[in-house]
């Protein structure tokens, strides 16, 4: 059998190129380092809604470690109205926000925001992992104080002012994602959430940072949380690779594309653009067999329905 020609080969290149751009419409990307932030970033929230409304994507949730976004959300709404995606953003629950913070919590709901993160760089997890990973905050030793441990629990039951979070997210409806806490102090956090009524659950990146083996994953989808797979922890070309195209294949198969959702977590300078890591993300998926149904469940329908895109 004869190799294909030049010609058939960049045919069959647009062709995959064209299957991947319409799997793109209608993508929602829950998890976004878009600027402007205290850290360097290579795009801009705005220029963001305008790439990803380029090319079709229903919604995006920006993500900053030290501010709520809600503000700049709904500014972009409100003065790009033709924008065919829309921005949403929420906050995350560090030192610069107050931590713990209920009143805050409040105010993104008030504002529309979708998501609420468990601490990430103040989180104690967090800062046990960054002693041996050899990261830090781009921002924290140049332009504010190093983070300090925002605890959850004391004499091992949850802090009063968690439980007042939870009473937060269950009435305003967000989106509680765990943030860089250790993947015990999810369990917990998410069995507390559930019975005051908090229905939409994200478990933040199991592959890195918070300790979660296969079995806790599986746990965590079983108390009926969205398992959230960061693709800049996946894709060839990403700084932030830590993991195999294998195991993206495996931690979807654990708890199937129905309970999957793949995000960006990517907009930081130095590595893939986030509408590249998407384009990639597909071209990854298809590789390892997942279904145009599948991609587009774990790319699309199951982060709209966590943030309540169409309510």
């Amino acid at each position: 059998m004869s190799e294909p020609d030049k010609s058939e080969v960049e045919q069959i290149e647009i062709n995959e190129a064209a299957r991947i751009a319409e799997l793109l419409k209608g993508t929602v990307d829950p998890h976004v380092h878009s600027g402007p932030s205290i850290a360097p970033r290579a795009v801009d929230h705005l220029e963001l809604a305008r790439i990803y409304s380029e090319n079709g994507f229903a919604a995006m949730v920006t993500k900053d470690h030290d501010y709520s976004g809600v503000i700049c959300a709904r500014m972009i709404a409100d003065h790009f109205p033709d924008l065919k995606t829309k921005v949403f953003s929420g906050i995350v629950l560090n030192n610069v926000v107050g931590g713990i913070n209920p009143h805050a919590v409040e105010h993104t709901g008030a504002m529309g925001g979708r998501i609420v993160w468990l601490p990430t760089l103040a989180a104690e997890n967090h800062l046990e992992w960054e002693k041996s990973s050899g990261w830090a905050h781009p921002a924290s030793t140049l332009k504010i104080r190093q983070a300090s441990p925002v605890p959850l629990f004391e004499n091992g039951k949850l802090r009063p002012e968690v439980l007042d979070l939870l009473d937060v997210m269950a009435a305003t409806g967000m989106a509680l994602a765990s943030g860089h806490i250790h993947v015990s102090e999810t369990k917990a956090v998410f069995a507390e959430a559930r019975n005051r009524g908090v229905e939409r659950l994200i478990f933040t990146h199991p592959e890195d940072i918070v300790g979660a083996s296969m079995e806790d994953t599986k746990e965590i989808a079983d108390m009926g949380a969205y398992v959230e797979h960061s693709l800049a922890f996946f894709l060839e070309g990403s700084k932030f690779r830590t993991r195999t195209n294998d195991e993206l294949r495996a931690f979807i198969d654990l708890v199937g594309a129905e309970r999957t959702i793949l995000c960006s977590d990517l907009g930081q300078v130095g590595t893939l653009a986030p509408f590249q890591g998407f384009q990639r993300g597909v071209a990854t998926c298809l590789a390892l067999g997942c279904s145009d149904d599948e991609i587009r469940q774990m790319m699309a329908s199951n982060a709209a329905d966590v943030i309540g895109l169409n309510n």
